[in-house]
């Protein structure tokens, strides 16, 4: 998928008013992804993904245990202020839709194998499925 096909997908499924809030809530959702994997892992995602946005993975930093709750808050609050939480928790299912379309189902079991279980219903349902946060 290219760069603007992933921006444009996002601010669709995310029901954002613009390109640039697509980028933000992309660029939260994958710093926080990253902080969650391993490096490695978050090296392999960001190879499957648009040069652009895999950097968000790559900057990350360690590698750190948290759950669902914690991810959609640090999501939250890298967002702007503006951005309640269920709006985050929607931005980010959004961005994790488009991620799974952009990369194999192979990488997809690669970042479940390091995450809890509750993680996999954000990874297996599309940004409409039944995870309601």
């Amino acid at each position: 998928m290219k760069y603007d096909d992933f921006i444009k997908e996002v601010q669709t499924r995310g029901r954002l008013s613009s390109q640039g809030e697509a980028v933000q809530a992309i660029r939260a959702t994958l710093e926080v992804l990253g902080q969650r994997i391993t490096q490695k892992e978050a090296e392999h995602l960001a190879s499957e993904l648009p040069q652009e946005i895999g950097v968000y993975l790559r900057d990350a930093g360690d590698t750190e245990r948290f759950d669902l709750d914690e991810f959609f808050e640090r999501v939250n609050k890298i967002e702007k202020s503006s951005v309640d939480l269920a709006e985050s928790v929607h931005h980010a299912r959004a961005v994790i839709s488009v991620v799974k379309d952009a990369i194999s189902e192979g990488e997809i079991n690669d970042i479940l194998a390091q995450l809890p279980d509750e993680f996999e219903p954000l990874f297996k349902s599309g940004s409409e499925g039944p995870m309601n946060k």
